[in-house]
Order: C-alpha cells, then sequence, then structure tokens
C-alpha cells in the first residue's frame, strides 16, 4: 500500500510542527508510517496541485475562518479536509488528531 501524506497548515507553519512530530510519534506507535508534515497556508495552492499532492489536509484552529475558501481547493484536489480539534491542538495531542486525520481517509 502506497503511503499515505497527511499536510497540517496554519498561518506559518511553525506552530504545527510539533504536533507533527507528536503524529509522527502516535503514527510510529501504532505500527503505520504516514508522511506528515506541516506547512503555511499560503503554500496550501502549491501543495495541493503538486505531483506529490497529500492525502489529507488539516487546518490548524487558527486558521479556522480560511475553511471555505480552503475547503474550495481541497475539493477541486479530491483531497479530505477538516479542521483540527482545538482541545487536541492546545494540549498538542497527536494521537488524537492522527484518528481524526485517518477517519477522513477512510470516509474519502
Amino acid at each position: 500500500m502506497a503511503q499515505k501524506t497527511i499536510m497540517l497548515a496554519c498561518s506559518a507553519g511553525m506552530s504545527t510542527s510539533l504536533l507533527v512530530s507528536k503524529m509522527q510519534a502516535a503514527a510510529k506507535a501504532a505500527g503505520v508510517d504516514y508522511k506528515i508534515f506541516a506547512t503555511a497556508a499560503s503554500d496550501v495552492p502549491n501543495q495541493l496541485t503538486s505531483a506529490e499532492k497529500p492525502d489529507v489536509l488539516m487546518l490548524g484552529p487558527q486558521i479556522a475562518y480560511m475553511k471555505n475558501d480552503m475547503q474550495k481547493q481541497a475539493d477541486s484536489a479530491g483531497i479530505p479536509m477538516d479542521i483540527i480539534n482545538m482541545q487536541d491542538y492546545g494540549m498538542m495531542n497527536g494521537a488524537s488528531v492522527l484518528n481524526a486525520a485517518e477517519k477522513l481517509l477512510k470516509d474519502k
């Protein structure tokens, strides 16, 4: 099975990088192999149209106001998208955010 890619987006890509490490640790503990990375919201359109586009897009709660615009872009790329739960984000709960991303992958 091809490796799935989970992309997290936030204002600058910095605050989600800690969450990426937590998600990678949770994935490793669960014995699953994902490519997980963070990017700035401004880079999302480039990522969604790249040859190696992600399988899932998760938005940081601080850019939830961009949801409608991002949803249109994600839909046109055929990629499921959701906003990271505020509490999970605040607590940097990598396992919970990973579960949310996996649910999006299954429902795709």
